[in-house]
């Protein structure tokens, strides 16, 4: 008696990478946000986030002003974006920098290294610390938004 031969399952692959669907859809909500940005100004429009650590203490960490910032340098007004916050605008380079380095290394298949390492976490963590102790004294009131 003769067996009845099975057909052969075909080879399961593997699945398509989710990288390029990432891009997208990051890319996507980067622009989306940018869109409301430049056209809903924050000191207009009430339906910003508040900053809750200027709202308890009434003192200005690192991040207040930062959406002002970025409606201003949207709109071409630098100057005004540095009065408001001058540390978001000079980190927005460091990080395009950075992230367009990763994404090369990524393209490449090279190995790449954490996308921010430790060393500079701690460093932005101090002059995120200064920025805040500056900007909040009499002093260097220029740095408040």
């Amino acid at each position: 008696m003769r067996a009845k031969s099975q057909p052969v399952p075909p080879k399961i692959s593997s699945p398509p990478s989710l990288a390029a669907f990432t891009v997208i859809m990051l890319g996507a909500a980067v622009i989306g946000a940018g869109a409301v940005v430049f056209f809903f100004n924050p000191s207009t429009h009430g339906f910003y986030p508040i900053c809750l650590f200027h709202q308890i203490t009434g003192l200005n960490c690192p991040g207040c002003g930062g959406t002002r910032s970025f409606y201003a340098l949207l709109h071409g007004n630098l100057p005004l974006a540095l009065k408001d916050n001058a540390l978001f605008v000079l980190l927005i380079p460091a990080f395009a920098l950075r992230g367009a380095w990763f994404a090369t290394k990524q393209i490449q298949r090279r190995p790449t290294a954490q996308f921010l390492p430790a060393k500079f976490l701690w460093l932005l963590l101090v002059v995120a610390v200064i920025f805040t102790v500056l900007r909040n004294l009499p002093a260097f009131a220029c740095l408040s938004p």
